[in-house]
């Protein structure tokens, strides 16, 4: 994997952490690749429980890296072909599934600016913490390209149609204080306590009944563009399964006797 995603797991929880701060974390080929593998190692690793996805230095991840991308440009335009865009087919679709599809909660901590594909990363979290510093910017209008990276289905979902429109029509840089109010942070911390809340919210999901959490995540995946007669229907079948998992039977038992359950994740 290269040195610009780490990737390391304790105690049930595998951190990811973008690592290119010389370059605000842009995706090149490299760290697409090392950010792809890693999400899928993590998700296919029965020790690991919960995911925290975060960056190093002043931007969580500010996408595209067009350094690279004008040589592609180039060397596409000039040999008179297509497929300037396949990193989209190649890396960020399958990023944005394994953060979104993973049966496992998926922590963003958003230090600083996520931008373009590194906001749709973020977007398709299933809880975001945000430095107060941080902001998010969608950037694909402005550099006359459509949205990736899921944010065409994250983002209406998240702060509703007519403001996503907006967002994606005029490309701004929305700072901590109004994502928090249009629903993009779960919660903004000072910049200096992001690390250590982030962890302390990723490593509560670790330890907690990790059977449940993916169903949920099925349930509302589900919900959002299904009826309700069949959103009805994968609850019961969801329910069924939770309620013959260990974890359930643990957490009944600790209930009755007041005190604290210890999952153990099946």
């Amino acid at each position: 994997m290269a040195d610009t995603v780490l990737y390391e797991v304790t105690d049930s929880l595998a951190t990811i952490t973008l690592n290119r701060p010389e370059a605000m974390n842009a995706l090149d080929t490299a760290t697409k690749v090392a950010l792809r593998d890693a999400l899928r190692d993590a998700a296919e690793d029965p020790a690991v429980r919960a995911v925290l996805l975060t960056g190093t230095g002043r931007a969580f991840c500010v996408g595209q890296d067009l350094k690279e991308h004008i040589t592609t440009l180039t060397e596409h335009r000039e040999r008179g072909t297509a497929g300037t865009m396949d990193t989209v087919r190649e890396h960020y679709t399958p990023i944005t599934l394994a953060i979104a599809g993973m049966r496992k909660p998926v922590v963003a901590g958003v230090n600083g600016v996520a931008a373009g594909a590194g906001a749709g990363f973020a977007f398709a979290a299933d809880y975001r913490v945000v430095a107060d510093t941080a902001s998010f910017n969608t950037s694909f209008a402005g550099v006359a390209l459509t949205a990736d990276s899921g944010v065409s289905w994250t983002l209406p979902r998240l702060v509703g149609h007519g403001r996503a429109m907006d967002l994606l029509l005029f490309p701004r840089s929305v700072d901590a204080a109004e994502a928090h109010r249009l629903g993009l942070a779960n919660e903004v911390v000072p910049a200096a306590e992001l690390a250590g809340r982030a962890l302390a919210v990723a490593r509560r999901l670790a330890d907690g009944p990790t059977g449940a959490y993916a169903a949920l995540k099925e349930a509302v995946a589900h919900g959002a563009d299904h009826s309700l007669a069949e959103t009805l229907a994968v609850e019961e079948r969801l329910q069924s399964v939770a309620g013959d998992s260990e974890d359930h039977l643990i957490a009944v038992e600790a209930f009755l006797k007041k005190e604290k359950p210890r999952f153990v994740g099946r």
